[in-house]
């Protein structure tokens, strides 16, 4: 996580535009992530098991990088925040809709639906 990410603050209509890349980005990492997992688990090999683990961290800090050049903050693993200048909205992988918010103070355990 970077300095030079992109400090953003969403409107409602800004961040639901914005969903749509976020959940396709996320969706590939998460299914990478299986399938380097799945391979994971059927090795034996110590030394090529640490070789995947570390080819999940690059996925994951790939999408971490690619999340905050959207403008948005990640706050934990799939787990997406659109500033919108009083708090968040907020969403985690696989929720279909941008239907959450927390302020600042709160966070992912303050979250509220919106409607």
């Amino acid at each position: 996580m970077s300095d030079s990410k992109t400090k953003r603050i969403f409107t409602y209509d800004e961040a639901l535009e914005t969903l749509p890349e976020v959940q396709k980005v996320t969706t590939g990492a998460v299914q990478e992530i299986s399938v380097l997992a799945a391979q994971i688990f059927a090795l034996r090999d110590e030394d090529q098991k640490k070789r995947y683990e570390k080819r999940q961290a690059v996925v994951v800090n790939n999408w971490v990088q690619t999340i905050e050049q959207m403008g948005c903050e990640v706050k934990g693993l799939w787990l997406v925040d659109f500033d919108n200048g009083e708090g968040y909205y907020c969403w985690q992988y696989p929720e279909p809709n941008l239907e959450y918010f927390h302020g600042y103070t709160e966070g992912f355990a303050g979250r509220s639906k919106l409607f």
